[in-house]
């Protein structure tokens, strides 16, 4: 049975989905490996337009697999080199949606939040429980999370090792969206379609400049927003897309 699935469910929509359910999803070194050469290769296939990442209905990612780690040393842990990996997601530049049911612990969090969006079900799990097992985070869950919710929720979450529910994510911030478990799976498909739907290089500009404008000083940020909003009126897709709406019709974007 192959640990990670890849389909594509709709017109430049691509999915990659975590297949160990009977260890819930558990992110063994083969699993990161895989899914960072299906990031590699979709962010390089114009056809793709938008990614959803998940782990099925039942549970997301409960984390990294703690028997692969028990016994290893500082210096394996070091050559491992697992960044590698999960930056293949981070230098993606089509938009990944990430749909989370069940649990998403320790590096299924982390890997969660590697995501642009993500859809929880209401009773989905998020956490980074490391120090628990005598270790902390070491694939973003103290920069990511602390970004995203702020030091004083997240210090709680990563000093007690506690979890909080999609429904207490989306209060925080952690989640963008969050809907009936049974329903995630399908609202981050629809979400995946619609974006699919829009021109290709503004998604893909957009996405660029909000990841580059995060860390740096706002007026460099808007700078870049600038540079960016002036490049899309070269394309062709940015001449479709007032066309059609002055002539009151549906736009085609082929992404050039």
């Amino acid at each position: 049975m192959e640990e990670v699935l890849l389909d594509h469910p709709a017109d430049g929509v691509a999915r990659i989905t975590l297949n160990r359910p009977e260890i819930r999803n558990a992110l063994s070194m083969s699993v990161r490996e895989r899914v960072g050469q299906l990031f590699s290769a979709l962010g390089d296939d114009a056809a793709i337009r938008c990614i959803v990442l998940t782990g099925g209905s039942q549970v997301f990612a409960a984390g990294a697999d703690i028997r692969d780690m028990v016994d290893r040393g500082a210096a394996e842990m070091l050559l491992r080199q697992t960044h590698k990996h999960w930056q293949a997601i981070t230098q993606c530049p089509k938009p990944i949606i990430a749909a989370v049911n069940g649990y998403a612990l320790g590096g299924g969090c982390e890997l969660a939040m590697h995501c642009d969006i993500i859809v929880a079900g209401e009773n989905a799990s998020f956490g980074q429980p490391e120090i628990r097992v005598g270790i902390m985070p070491g694939a973003g869950g103290t920069q990511r999370l602390t970004r995203a919710i702020g030091s004083f929720q997240a210090m709680r979450m990563l000093l007690t090792g506690k979890s909080i529910t999609g429904k207490e994510a989306w209060t925080l911030g952690l989640v963008s969206e969050v809907v009936a478990d049974d329903d995630v799976q399908q609202a981050a498909l629809d979400m995946a379609i619609g974006i699919a739907a829009m021109p290709p290089i503004a998604v893909m500009q957009i996405k660029e400049v909000v990841r580059a404008g995060q860390d740096v000083p706002l007026e460099t940020a808007l700078m870049l927003e600038r540079k960016a909003f002036q490049l899309l009126f070269d394309t062709e897709d940015q001449k479709e897309g007032m066309r059609a709406f002055l002539d009151k019709r549906k736009p085609q974007y082929a992404g050039k």
